[in-house]
């Protein structure tokens, strides 16, 4: 038989319970093996109940005492009671300055502390009693979050100004820096605003007309790290010179806040859109503006094929990439574009950086096999490719001439490609 003898308003906080007519102390902390709360209780006396009812700061920080054996017993393990009864007298019926020093001595969660209104500099100085006589029964989750991230930027010797902290509120990274980033102004002291918007300003300007396109190598939704280390590059500098005071935690994030929009709104752009971003316009300038009007075959490694036929309402560039967007994965790297009325084509080789055209010499006639001429080239991330693949589909193999080094030889071929990986 199990009655609730004490509880306060926030039901986490422990409460008191009356087991087969003993008084224990019960609290949920940490999951099972399927990810259930664990319930864990011990004993305790009257004294200690009194106590607790009278004493919120006292009750508190039992509870914080209590926390990390219930983390050590685990997802299955027994609270060792004996240890959690050991904590009852020290902490419930002893004088404020031998609580302090039996903090001194025990592991606690100073996260629970800070959540429950605890005075941060009492508790960095050590005297839990004392900065615990503000205490609230309802938690502020946030502000312990906002506690553990200044101690883990602490910790790697990371300090924030005023206007470091706003711009991290702006951009919603100030508790977790792997979070994506966000505009959050009504997250900043509105004094400190207009300079946070400063700072983004400075990033804006920095980056304008700059794009971070896809690359569908990667999947359908990736886009080019190349292109981000570059704007994140541009970004970082040009605020580390206007914003020289700034700390690497405030420039990262407003770099990576650039650099998330920008590749959202390539993500979510049609492939055409994509396509012009990559330089679609300057090789079709290039080839005079020639539109193709032959029918193209799209392969991948796995034997899957996709037709393009003249006329449609997407250009034969956009389909193919969302084809690779499709289709590509690790053991799916080679994708070949071929014009088989015009008897050639072109082999992209995402494992190697490395692309092949591939021209019709001789049709094969009487049984014999037809005569291919293969040739080799390097290219410089999904940027070349792009270039590569759109000015074939325009021109032909002709047209890919003064757009590589082309290699017949294979051995040569892969001398160069060695050199490359080298570097």
């Amino acid at each position: 038989m199990r009655d609730i003898v004490f509880t306060r308003q926030s039901g986490w906080i422990p409460q008191v319970i009356s087991e087969d007519g003993e008084l224990k102390l019960m609290l949920g902390a940490g999951a099972d093996a399927n990810h259930e709360p664990r319930t864990f209780t011990f004993p305790i006396g009257e004294a200690h109940l009194a106590v607790i009812q009278e004493d919120l700061a006292r009750h508190l920080l039992l509870w914080s005492a209590v926390l990390p054996l219930c983390d050590a017993a685990g997802t299955r393990g027994r609270l060792d009671e004996n240890a959690a009864v050991a904590l009852l007298d020290p902490i419930l019926l002893s004088a404020p300055a031998d609580v302090d020093a039996f903090f001194r001595s025990i592991r606690w969660d100073r996260g629970r502390l800070v959540a429950h209104g605890a005075d941060l500099g009492l508790l960095k100085r050590g005297q839990v009693c004392a900065a615990m006589r503000a205490a609230t029964e309802t938690p502020n989750g946030k502000r312990a979050q906002e506690y553990h991230a200044d101690r883990r930027r602490a910790e790697r010797g990371a300090v924030l100004g005023p206007l470091d902290a706003a711009v991290l509120r702006y951009t919603g990274q100030y508790l977790h820096g792997s979070t994506v980033p966000k505009r959050l102004p009504d997250a900043v002291d509105p004094a400190l605003l207009p300079r946070v918007i400063g700072v983004i300003a400075t990033a804006e300007q920095a980056c304008a007309g700059m794009r971070i396109s896809r690359d569908p190598r990667r999947g359908k939704r990736a886009t080019d790290k190349r292109d981000w280390d570059r704007m994140a590059a541009v970004v970082d500098a040009a605020i580390r010179r206007a914003h020289p005071a700034l700390a690497d935690d405030a420039v990262r994030t407003v770099s990576f806040l650039m650099c998330s929009e920008a590749a959202d709104r390539s993500r979510n752009a049609p492939m055409e859109d994509d396509e012009e971003a990559a330089g679609d316009r300057a090789d079709r300038a290039d080839l005079g503006g020639s539109t193709r009007r032959r029918p193209l075959s799209f392969t991948d490694d796995k034997g899957v094929e996709k037709k393009w036929l003249p006329g449609g309402p997407r250009s034969a560039t956009a389909e193919f990439w969302e084809f690779v967007g499709e289709r590509s994965a690790g053991d799916n790297e080679v994708f070949t574009i071929e014009d088989e009325k015009k008897g050639e084509g072109v082999q992209l080789h995402f494992y190697a950086d490395s692309l092949a055209r591939i021209t019709t010499v001789r049709e094969g006639r009487g049984g014999a096999d037809p005569e291919y001429r293969v040739e080799y080239t390097l290219v410089d991330g999904i940027g070349g490719y792009r270039n590569l693949v759109s000015v074939f589909v325009r021109g032909g193999c002709a047209a890919l001439e003064r757009h590589g080094s082309w290699m017949s030889d294979v051995d040569e071929f892969e001398r160069a490609r060695r050199r490359r990986d080298a570097r």
